[in-house]
Parts: structure tokens; sequence; C-alpha cells
């Protein structure tokens, strides 16, 4: 199968990415989805740094993918239940904690 590039923008900034001919669309998808995650973080204005927005996006949107995926999901108990701002926002600062944590001992993220 060959390959077409898509040039496509997250939270402001822009990739050219390669994409399997005739999937344009489901990267489309998936692009947005990240995006919308990323920028939803970024809107709580505590975390500014763009690795680790990107790293809870990871983990928020492989959450939702694994609720999903569990046997027996429908569609309402796959979707994470919105939390409340203050709960999520204390979820975020651990996880800022823990990659703080991480990043003093390795010295960088990726």
């Amino acid at each position: 199968m060959s390959s077409a590039t898509l040039e496509v923008s997250i939270m402001g900034q822009s990739y050219v990415l390669a994409c399997p001919q005739g999937e344009e669309d489901a990267l489309r998808l998936a692009v947005a989805e990240v995006d919308r995650e990323m920028c939803s973080i970024r809107e709580l204005g505590k975390i500014r740094a763009r690795e680790r927005i990107a790293v809870l996006a990871a983990l928020n949107l492989a959450h939702a993918k694994l609720l999903a995926s569990r046997p027996g999901a429908n569609s309402e108990a796959a979707t994470p239940l919105p939390l409340e701002l203050p709960t999520l926002a204390a979820r975020i600062a651990r996880i800022n904690h823990q990659l703080d944590t991480a990043l003093e001992t390795d010295g960088q993220l990726l």
C-alpha cells in the first residue's frame, strides 16, 4: 500500500505526517481528537510545557481506549465520566508531580 503525506496542526504547531493511502480521513479524526485533548489540558492553565501536555493527553486517550475495550463495555460506560474541575486538576497535579520526579532523574522526557 502506498503512502501519502498529510499536513496537520496540533495546538497550533504544524506537522507533516506519513499516512497510508486511503486513511487520510481517519488520521484527520485522530489528529482532531489529540488536538482537542491537548487544548483542553492547556486551557486548565497550570501546564504550559507542550511535552507534558502531550503525555497527559496520551494518558487520557489511552485510558479512554482501555475503558472502551473492556468486555461488555457499551458506548456510555466506555466514555469516562467528566470529572469535576477540582478533581481533574488534582489528578493532573499528581501526574505532573510524577513527571517532574521522573524528569529529575532522567533529565529529559523523550
